[in-house]
């Protein structure tokens, strides 16, 4: 699973709930002097409000959450902290920033034991990065040649639409399953929308219309962290249009 979740189930829309619990979280760890889960909460915390595009308190959570890292040495909370604020160059317009915060973030993931998180996160990253704002930008946004690890069921249509045209990436939109219930629902959806609009697939575009709706007025992604396709409501605007 990519980032910290609190919970199970689908995540598409519960940034506020995320939150909710983070805050409880903080409250009763910072009471009992429970450090690691204070500084769950706060990375919880960050992934909420990145979630719902606050990315001022999400900035002060990453902060107290880099404070408790240093004065209890725990130094994988950065890899966390620093993918947020990746994420943040990205969610406020400075791309080429954002690639190279993200490719430090990877450089970071690189040894600490955390292939879960790492494997496929880089061009993922780096894909939503491109897409953001760009909606029909599938075509020029995807590397063929990446190492996507868990996400690749869903960059297929896409990639099957750079090599084999329009007619292999409507088979291969039709065959696919749901995102799974993690982080990055949401981002993955706007990767499969992005195929869809490129393709003019209808169907598909249902499908991602009704899988982005729970998240109106977030980040796509956002909740993770470290990774978004841009606001929701872009993608939901872009889906709208081209439905009848």
């Amino acid at each position: 699973m990519l980032g910290v979740d609190a919970g199970r189930g689908p995540v598409v829309g519960l940034a506020p709930r995320r939150d909710a619990l983070g805050i409880e979280l903080i409250a009763l760890a910072a009471r009992h002097g429970l450090v690691t889960y204070e500084v769950l909460g706060h990375l919880i915390r960050v992934q909420a409000r990145a979630g719902l595009a606050d990315l001022t308190t999400a900035d002060a959570h990453a902060e107290a959450a880099d404070r408790l890292a240093d004065r209890h040495e725990l130094p994988l909370v950065r890899v966390f902290t620093d993918g947020y604020r990746a994420l943040r160059l990205a969610a406020t317009g400075h791309p080429e920033r954002a690639e190279a915060a993200y490719r430090e973030v990877d450089r970071l993931l690189d040894g600490p034991g955390m292939p879960g998180v790492r494997a496929g996160l880089l061009p993922l990253a780096l894909l939503c990065l491109r897409l953001a704002g760009r909606p029909y930008g599938i075509r020029a946004a995807l590397d063929p040649d990446a190492d996507w690890g868990p996400y690749l069921p869903w960059i297929r249509p896409g990639l099957a639409l750079v090599a084999d045209g329009e007619e292999a990436a409507r088979e291969a939109l039709h065959g696919l399953p749901e995102p799974p219930a993690d982080l990055v629902q949401e981002a993955l959806w706007c990767v499969v929308a992005a195929v869809a609009l490129a393709v003019g697939d209808r169907r598909a575009l249902r499908r991602c219309q009704d899988g982005l709706r729970p998240a109106a007025g977030q980040l796509a992604g956002g909740g993770s962290g470290l990774v978004t396709a841009g606001p929701v409501d872009g993608w939901l605007a872009a889906i709208e249009k081209a439905l009848p």
